[in-house]
């Protein structure tokens, strides 16, 4: 035989293995495919949907700040004001708390503490929000109320005496329920998400980066904050969005905790809704009516757009991480 020859067995194989990767080629890409058409099916769905509602009130019902659905005088303002408030509020607390967590897990205990330690954590993102909210109502509620929100309300008061401002932030009736509450929460809710992907980061970054900062004298600290932190930020930028992402879709813990008014907050004290918790609440209830029905679709497409909006920005800032040359282990997240 001919050397150099292909035998029919071996032409075979590599026909067949040429077989299979054309077949697992094809199969991701209608995977890929399919994904990129149901989130164009819901968008069309609730297009059409809320078809109604947007021939009635256009891009105004967004700026409406009044609901009255008996009425047909329907607004979201105070929806979305709700849902950036309270996830602002838990972005505030949530990301300081969790960067700690990642960080003293990587990068200061052993791995037979980080490990159980880290798993601990990281069971909270896998009890349900209903369990949340039930919580919020029997223990955060009553806690903010005797507690938080009267130290809040002095510490206001005193900043605005030392200062000579009106800043009502946190003013109004304690009653415990409300966007704080909420945004506290939620807070709860993220940690776990943000702190298990910024961990995830900061162990990707190479060893030899802690070394030579701790080569050129740097403390630990400084090595942490220098050499892991700044490469590894990549990761904790979409850990932080993934969690901002929860927090603005989250439905019932939220629900049970921040009162279900129907008005603008002008206070962190104050009850309000989420564009979720509005769903949630009213859907069914105002079903009968069918502009009020499209409006209520039209919520959605809002919360939808909302959301697609973060994961895009969050796409942008990083992509101009990387052209900046910020974090290259986090490139995986």
């Amino acid at each position: 035989m001919l050397r150099g020859a292909r035998t029919p067995g071996r032409t075979f194989s590599s026909r067949l293995r040429r077989a299979l990767d054309l077949g697992f080629m094809g199969l991701t890409l209608a995977v890929a495919v399919g994904i990129l058409a149901l989130l164009t099916a819901f968008v069309l769905v609730l297009i059409h949907g809320a078809q109604l509602s947007i021939a009635r009130f256009g891009i105004s019902l967004l700026g409406n700040p009044h609901w009255n659905p008996s009425a047909n005088v329907l607004g979201l303002l105070p929806f979305i004001i709700g849902t950036l408030l309270t996830s602002a509020i838990a972005l505030i607390i949530a990301v300081p708390l969790s960067i700690g967590i990642a960080v003293f897990l990587s990068e200061l205990t052993p791995r037979w503490i980080s490990e159980p330690f880290g798993y601990l954590v990281e069971l909270l993102a896998a009890v349900p929000s209903v369990i949340f909210g039930v919580w919020g109502i029997f223990i955060l509620i009553p806690f903010m109320r005797t507690t938080i929100d009267p130290a809040l309300e002095k510490w206001n008061l005193s900043f605005n005496r030392l200062l000579h401002v009106n800043v009502p932030v946190f003013t109004g009736p304690i009653l415990g329920s409300g966007v704080l509450t909420a945004g506290v929460i939620l807070a709860i809710m993220i940690i776990p998400t943000i702190s298990a992907i910024s961990r995830e980061a900061l162990r990707a970054v190479p060893q030899q980066q802690r070394e030579a900062a701790l080569g050129l004298g740097a403390t630990h600290w400084e090595s942490t904050r220098i050499s892991v932190l700044s490469y590894a930020r990549i990761g904790i930028v979409g850990a932080v969005i993934l969690g901002l992402g929860r927090a603005v879709g989250e439905t019932m813990a939220v629900t049970m905790v921040i009162g279900n008014s129907n008005f603008i907050p002008r206070s962190l004290f104050d009850q309000g809704q989420t564009i979720a918790s509005l769903i949630a609440n009213d859907f069914l209830s105002e079903y009968s009516s069918p502009l009020a029905a499209s409006a209520f679709i039209e919520a959605a497409l809002v919360l939808l757009v909302i959301t697609l909006a973060i994961n895009v920005g969050a796409r942008i800032l990083v992509w101009r991480l990387v052209a900046r040359g910020g974090g290259g282990g986090a490139n995986e997240i």
